[in-house]
């Protein structure tokens, strides 16, 4: 995950994270110094993504220092591209070639820790005293066959982005906490602005399905033993994507084009402001702003409500932070690890990138700010972060677009909504039966 927030929520973050990070950098678990003497002359590996800092040299300058205080060893920080990244880990994996310490998105950490290149954390975890700390979707994503191999570093979620100037036009002045009162806004919407697109459903965007099928109590996929199983045509699921298709194809709520929208493309008719709300991640506002700065100031943001009243699941995606099994410097990675996801190290990353933390006690803090265009999110995030199947094969389900596919046709009525999901669900169901 590599894209940015606003400033202004930026700004809110640091706040509070400064406040929950106190004035030490040292973590629960910490072995401080005392092994520094014992680390002299080594050097830690670590690739990071590159982007999600937009200027990460004073930041890592910072870590550097206080790794080497601390532990008496070097870094050795290398930044990597994401376009290419998923494959230079594979080869790196084949070649016996990793680092010491990645930054990994949350949808590869159970693939590449099913090839068994990865460092099982859960007991380090433990010892740390910060288990009950991990925020839990992050930890959802992180880990396979009950054993913990990513450690929870940042994330973002998806909520609902909604223009103020169409919503105070349409008399809305309570936001959405269930299906019901969505649709009523859609209504509304209409209602005052004939040429709005009140709420456009974006074909090509799994992630903005996913919130109605947990929303109405469904899943994509279930475990069973060792053997997962598709749900995305079980009833609870069904009912969750006719209501959400059903917002356009039988309210009226989007637009034909849509059919084929990706989130660019949300983001895009979102900023031209005649969209009244689109489900949108945290880190868009600061680029609606910045590329509409007209828009900056009808910007308002609320969770995604469930059937009933309450938050529905939303994809919680971001990176963590993996100790490859086959570095020689587990302990020193370990050290290494602890610093960047807690205390000071781990509120300055936020605060410099703007995603939230992986730790619950500073995402409460967060939620504690009341800042319109933060405390929707933190609610989404800490309340319903979702995971997709924690499993290696969920990658080629999404490398095959199953799920884009599956709204394409229902959105096109080339297929009922039980129709596109039974297909769906056997074509998941074709991968999950090939193992890995």
């Amino acid at each position: 995950m590599n894209r940015r927030i606003s400033v202004v929520m930026a700004g809110a973050m640091v706040l509070a994270l400064a406040a929950c990070s106190g004035a030490s950098s040292t973590s629960k678990g910490d072995t401080g110094g005392a092994a520094a003497g014992q680390n002299k002359g080594k050097t830690l590996k670590v690739w990071v993504m590159e982007g999600t800092n937009p200027d990460a040299t004073g930041y890592f300058k910072s870590v550097s220092t206080d790794f080497s205080k601390k532990t008496g060893a070097k870094l050795d920080v290398q930044f990597q591209p994401w376009a290419g990244a998923h494959d230079k880990f594979a080869t790196s994996i084949a070649g016996g070639t990793v680092p010491d310490v990645a930054e990994v998105g949350t949808t590869w950490t159970t693939e590449f820790a099913g090839t068994g290149a990865l460092t099982d954390l859960t007991d380090r975890v433990a010892k740390a005293g910060l288990k009950a700390d991990l925020v839990k979707g992050l930890t959802e994503s992180g880990t396979l066959d009950g054993k913990l191999y990513g450690m929870p570093w940042y994330a973002g979620v998806r909520s609902i982005v909604y223009n103020k100037a169409l919503f105070k036009a349409a008399g809305i002045t309570t936001m959405p906490t269930d299906w019901k009162g969505l649709l009523a806004a859609v209504e509304a919407l209409k209602a005052s602005n004939p040429k709005a697109i009140p709420f456009p459903i974006a074909g090509d965007s799994q992630y903005g399905a996913m919130p109605f099928i947990w929303g109405a109590g469904g899943d994509i996929a279930t475990l069973n033993g060792k053997t997962w199983t598709s749900t995305i045509n079980s009833p609870k699921a069904v009912e969750g994507l006719k209501f959400y298709t059903g917002l356009a194809l039988d309210h009226g709520s989007s637009t034909a084009a849509a059919s084929t929208w990706n989130e660019a493309a949300l983001l895009k008719a979102f900023a031209q402001g005649n969209v009244g709300m689109m489900i949108s991640g945290n880190w868009t506002i600061g680029k609606i702003a910045k590329e509409a700065p007209a828009m900056a100031k009808n910007i308002g943001a609320f969770p995604i409500p469930s059937r009933e009243t309450g938050v529905a699941g939303s994809f919680l995606g971001g990176s963590h932070l993996a100790i490859f099994k086959d570095s020689p410097n587990q302990d020193l990675a370990w050290e290494f690890v602890k610093m960047m996801t807690t205390g000071d190290q781990g509120a300055a990353w936020s605060k410099e990138t703007g995603f939230f933390p992986g730790q619950v006690s500073a995402m409460n803090t967060i939620l504690a700010s009341n800042d319109p265009l933060v405390a929707p999110f933190a609610k989404q995030m800490v309340q319903a972060g979702r995971s997709v199947p924690t499993t290696p094969l969920y990658g080629q389900i999404q490398g095959a677009k199953i799920v884009e596919s599956m709204l394409q046709s229902i959105l096109t009525k080339r297929q009922t909504v039980e129709q596109a999901t039974t297909v769906a669900a056997a074509a998941m169901d074709k991968i999950f039966a090939a193992k890995s």
